[in-house]
């Protein structure tokens, strides 16, 4: 069934108390357009707080990752003023999703616009008009929004985006910063370098959370050593919080068991890799078993995979025996297994499916209820859909020989020396490893 086009955009007001402090903010939730050639062919949905201040604020431009991904989770998991409510476990609650303030937003230093690419959130394409030679009337064409689904038709959109919301609001002055989560933070490395080059638009601050750098440096590939390695001190931690390890350090010190297994990563898990079968046997069954050991999975796993212990492997083995998950997005949440018995692993991450109920409905409440939007269209959480038929440039993202962006980083630091660049990573991450 098609979506109708009702569309209204509000403005209000609203406070957030910081302790004993009450901070006053006007919440925008809007859509801007998008030209080419001075035509319309695109609305990108975005909702902006910004805080009333007698002094000079900065602004940050938000986005999460996917590709297909719209910017809820951000918005609500960690930097908006109000956010889906977890126990002190993190584990997911009972519906309905509740909202609560945030005393931990950013918003308390700078000013925030969350923005949802095309195809994601209420942001879609604008139909195309054609013109009839013979009644000169016009009728609408399906919309082209795999138009904006490759890697820089993407870049130029929140470019261009940036560029318009900066010259409406006046903000050309403020220092700019952009924050991005996972492909977001590949989009971000990559905008340090093309909003300065092609829009003007000189950074104060780059973050990128849990960002995906270098795809090369994710692919769990037999003919791969640095992916296996990297990954290895997160499912050390993610074992150790789980008390499956054996503690390289006293029983409870996560710090020295990470240090511990990034060691033996770098030192003696590569060069065994490397060697395969040409390493001694009896020298290569112990690095298995000190792995096993780091890991917490049984040593008979660990020489079944020969040293390479993918995340799916391990977030299915480390608790078996009880028949639970653990998330791949954050391995210290758990979750029932629907299959034990099974082969291989057919249910759902708890740490990404798990969470499509709560930010599905606490955004749209967000949004519909709280902020006053008003419209018919689908709020598109994640869509598989952007995900499936997302495009990369064969010849300019396939630099290393895989998708990258750390060259555009790079570059976007030397052209801007003053342009801080934060990255981050959760140590229980294991879609994207620090």
């Amino acid at each position: 069934m098609a979506e109708t086009t009702t569309r209204q955009g509000k403005t209000t007001e609203h406070t957030l108390q910081l302790g004993d402090q009450t901070l006053s903010y006007t919440a925008a939730a809007q859509w801007q357009t998008l030209f080419d050639r001075e035509k319309p062919i695109a609305e990108m949905f975005y909702v902006a707080y910004l805080a009333k201040s007698d002094a000079p604020r900065p602004i940050t431009f938000v986005f999460n990752g996917g590709p297909g991904a719209a910017s809820a989770y951000l918005h609500l998991g960690a930097l908006g003023p109000k956010r889906i409510y977890f126990d002190a476990n993190g584990n997911l609650p009972k519906p309905p999703v509740r909202l609560v303030d945030n005393a931990e937003s950013w918003l308390s230093f700078t000013d925030l616009v969350f923005i949802d690419p095309i195809g994601t959130g209420f942001s879609r394409s604008i139909p195309k008009e054609k013109e009839d030679d013979k009644e000169k009337s016009t009728e609408e064409e399906k919309p082209k929004e795999t138009e904006f689904w490759q890697v820089d038709r993407d870049l130029r959109a929140i470019g261009e985006f940036i560029q318009r919301f900066l010259s409406r609001q006046n903000r050309w002055l403020s220092p700019v910063f952009i924050a991005g989560e996972s492909y977001g933070g590949f989009r971000v490395a990559k905008l340090a370098q093309k909003l300065q080059q092609e829009f003007g638009i000189g950074l104060s601050g780059a973050i990128l959370i849990s960002p995906a750098l270098e795809f090369g440096l994710l692919d769990e590939s037999d003919y791969t050593l640095t992916s296996w390695a990297t990954l290895v001190p997160s499912l050390a931690v993610s074992a150790a919080h789980h008390d499956r390890a054996k503690w390289a350090g006293a029983p409870g010190d996560l710090a020295a068991h990470r240090a511990a297994a990034e060691q033996f990563a770098r030192q003696k898990l590569i060069p065994a890799l490397a060697l395969g079968d040409a390493m001694n046997a009896e020298e290569r069954q112990a690095i298995y078993q000190q792995l096993a050991e780091l890991i917490g999975l049984q040593s008979s796993i660990v020489e079944r995979q020969g040293g390479r212990v993918g995340l799916e492997v391990f977030s299915r083995e480390l608790l078996r025996d009880q028949q639970k998950i653990v998330g791949l997005y954050d391995a210290s949440i758990t979750a029932i297994d629907p299959f034990p018995d099974r082969t291989s692993f057919e249910g759902s991450d708890p740490t990404l499916d798990g969470l499509d109920r709560l930010f599905t409905g606490g955004i749209n409440s967000h949004l519909r209820d709280t902020l006053g939007v008003e419209t018919d269209l689908t709020y598109h959480l994640l869509s598989l859909e952007v995900f499936k038929a997302w495009k990369y440039d064969l010849k300019g993202d396939f630099k290393q020989g895989f998708v990258g962006s750390i060259d555009e980083l790079r570059v976007g630091m030397t052209l801007n020396p003053f342009m801080q660049v934060y990255i981050c990573h959760g140590i229980f991450d294991l879609v994207t490893p620090y």
